[in-house]
């Protein structure tokens, strides 16, 4: 089926048309829930898998971050090559091979095979994901494209929500026998459904050969993440040799070289009047120490409760369901909020994640590894309000000033960015617990909440430099 086979009359064209923009709408939410559930699937199933493939410390701090940075560097690119050869044909692409990923995935029999099926699985929804929105943009009407908007936040919740449930429920199950590896495998059925789908209901497209898609500057950008990444996860592992030195060097050149090309490029990534908006600028550094610190904080968490409290991995999951719920409550809350205080909500979210953290950090100074799970429940329910209210502000704030013309561009880096700093966040948070693991979880989990609190009130200057209100176009 395609957007131009309605029936002859005007009733029955509008009926079929209307039930179309439903089913693609569908489509593209369960493109976006498979993403959701396989960024957060690993803040549960990492001890596992380490623990059966043998992968140590270095196999947890890759799962998530590998998945983040192939989709953060490659994010922007999905959209520009959407736009060049055809959302259609992309969307269809990145659904096969983060399909096909996903299956390798689920049967590595060893770590360095699965962290290169995660980052495969990262750049081929990097390629599936800016497609549904534009496919919705150019072939909804504005009424439809207002209700769309409306399941997105409330859809993508639940998914943050049943991504860790899921991987709890799966590997205590043990299905088949196969422990995590049913956490994976289940995209071989989502992603079937999703290419029967997209292949009856897409429009099809040709895209336009002109659009410029900047190779060099993406080359660039992926070098620096890997490097700087790559040293991070080294050195704090292995120790900090020649090797895990030169990775943090080569990421910084690379970064100096990325910059520079930003500036000359005829079509760059980011364009270099949105970093010369101040207001722009400042939600880029909030939403990258906000976005990094909190996912950090997230896949530390998981780990204490599950290494430090002995908890399984279906209890690790029901124990952090109030941190999600929390910011499924206060995201939803911020909607109706944000036109009236705007940059107002994300002091607030910051300070209420600052009580939160605070809380749990005197929880375990007090109790340590003793501490009942039921304990935490408050504290990490307050926690994930703070984080909802920046979640749901953040990035609308940073758009305020931007110019019309430019807003595809900054919401798409905005975009990258959130993806670049969960995994540099859950990579340098879980780096910090395991080097000071060594004095016990207790103390590991307390350093790494002294650094998550100390990186959310650093960048709180930097609120008050952001744009005072949303624009009116994205308070939605």
């Amino acid at each position: 089926m395609t957007a131009t086979t309605p029936a002859p009359t005007r009733p029955a064209g509008t009926s079929a048309s209307t039930r179309l923009m439903w089913a693609i709408l569908g489509l593209v939410l369960l493109a976006d829930a498979l993403d959701m559930i396989d960024s957060t699937v690993t803040n549960i199933a990492a001890p596992t898998i380490s623990a059966d493939l043998h992968g140590g410390e270095g196999l947890i701090k890759w799962l998530g971050s590998s998945y983040m940075l192939a989709m953060g560097v490659l994010l922007v690119v999905g959209g520009r090559l959407g736009d060049k050869f055809g959302q259609r044909r992309m969307f269809l692409i990145g659904m096969g091979g983060f399909t096909l990923a996903s299956a390798v995935a689920g049967f590595s029999p060893d770590p360095a095979l699965l962290i290169v099926a995660r980052v495969v699985q990262g750049a081929f929804g990097a390629l599936m994901i800016p497609q549904g929105m534009a496919i919705m943009t150019k072939t909804f009407s504005r009424d439809m494209l207002g209700k769309a908007f409306a399941f997105f936040g409330p859809l993508l919740g639940i998914a943050s929500v049943g991504g860790p449930i899921l991987a709890g429920f799966i590997i205590d199950a043990d299905l088949f026998g196969l422990s995590w590896r049913p956490v994976f495998l289940i995209n071989l059925i989502l992603g079937a459904i999703g290419l029967t789908l997209a292949f009856r209901l897409l429009p099809r497209d040709d895209g336009d050969r002109t659009v410029v898609v900047d190779g060099r500057g993406s080359a660039l950008l992926g070098l620096t993440m890997f490097g700087l990444l790559f040293g991070l996860v080294e050195g704090s592992t292995n120790g900090w040799t020649a090797t895990p030195i030169a990775s943090l060097a080569v990421g910084l050149a690379a970064f100096a070289a990325f910059a520079r090309r930003q500036t000359t490029a005829s079509d760059p990534l980011l364009k270099p009047s949105l970093l010369r908006n101040r207001g722009f600028g400042s939600g880029l550094v909030v939403g990258l120490v906000v976005f990094a610190s909190t996912s950090g904080l997230i896949y530390v968490l998981s780990l204490f409760i599950q290494e430090g409290l002995h908890a399984s991995p279906r209890t690790a999951s029901l124990a952090l369901l109030p941190l999600t719920l929390g910011i499924i409550v206060a995201a939803g809350t911020c909607m109706a909020l944000i036109k009236k205080l705007g940059r107002t909500l994300i002091f607030a979210g910051i300070a209420v994640v600052l009580a939160g953290g605070g809380w749990l950090l005197a929880l375990v100074v007090h109790s340590g590894t003793g501490l009942g799970l039921w304990t935490l429940a408050a504290p990490v329910f307050v926690t994930g309000l703070g984080m909802g209210a920046c979640y749901g502000t953040i990035f609308d704030i940073a758009l305020g000033d931007i110019d019309p013309d430019e807003a595809g561009s900054a919401s798409g880096s905005l975009s990258a960015i959130q993806q670049l700093a969960s995994g540099i966040g859950s990579a340098a948070v879980t780096s910090v617990f395991f080097t000071t693991a060594g004095a016990g979880l207790g103390h590991a989990m307390t350093i790494s909440l002294i650094v998550v609190l100390a990186l959310g009130a650093a960048c709180l200057p930097a609120v008050a430099l952001m744009p005072r209100r949303a624009p009116e176009e994205t308070g939605h």
